[in-house]
């Protein structure tokens, strides 16, 4: 999918949580800026740029498409990496069973150590004033972890109807009784949506 087809998809689905008997408040986006470091691969000594790596394109695109979109605010946080590479797990266990010698990794069986710094603090304190201003009465939360259980804690606290979606993934049955609700919407079809695009570029051009 192109970002500009993940943007339509979460756009849609945040709306379908709306329904025709509510009004949005705001669609709240959490994710980090893409690491654009140069960094060398421990294998190959490569240069690796990774401001130029897919991830970090798409990445930026997704951004720019979302800005695009009537009541969707991007809460962006940042990335901490310290330098470290480490081997895939599946990898190190085929280490650990004697499998392969470490002379047989490559490029592609290690990663850098990259992890997202603020997008939990971002998340409850976002929760947490929009239900002590009274701003909304029901928050729906796009996530599967249990980071988010004290804002949603303090959340049902000041009556607001706290609403789980996994994205039908599974969730830890722990995490029922911090939450009113779950439910998991459906994503849009995109290839309908392509039909439909060209379509009426088809239309535009008669």
């Amino acid at each position: 999918m192109s970002a500009e087809e993940v943007a339509h998809a979460m756009y849609t689905m945040a709306h379908s949580h709306v329904g025709n008997n509510n009004i949005l408040y705001r669609i709240f986006y959490y994710d980090c800026m893409p690491l654009e470091k140069k960094f060398h691969n421990p294998i190959s000594k490569r240069v690796v740029d990774f401001s130029k790596t897919k991830e970090c394109l798409f990445r930026k695109a997704l951004f720019e498409e979302l800005k695009k979109k009537r009541k969707v605010a991007l809460r962006l946080g940042s990335v901490k990496e310290n330098g470290q590479w480490q081997i895939y797990p599946a990898k190190v266990k085929e280490l650990i069973k004697g499998d392969i010698s470490v002379d047989d990794l490559t490029e592609n069986d290690v990663y850098l150590n990259i992890r997202q710094k603020s997008i939990d603090m971002k998340i409850g304190v976002d929760i947490a004033s929009l239900s002590l201003k009274r701003f909304v009465d029901t928050i729906v939360l796009f996530s599967g972890d249990a980071d988010f259980v004290p804002a949603a804690k303090l959340a049902r606290r000041e009556g607001v109807d706290f609403i789980l979606d996994p994205m039908n993934a599974n969730v830890d049955p722990q995490l029922f009784e911090h939450i009113d609700g779950m439910k998991s919407v459906i994503p849009p079809n995109t290839n309908n949506r392509k039909k439909q695009k060209q379509a009426r570029q088809k239309t535009d051009t008669k």
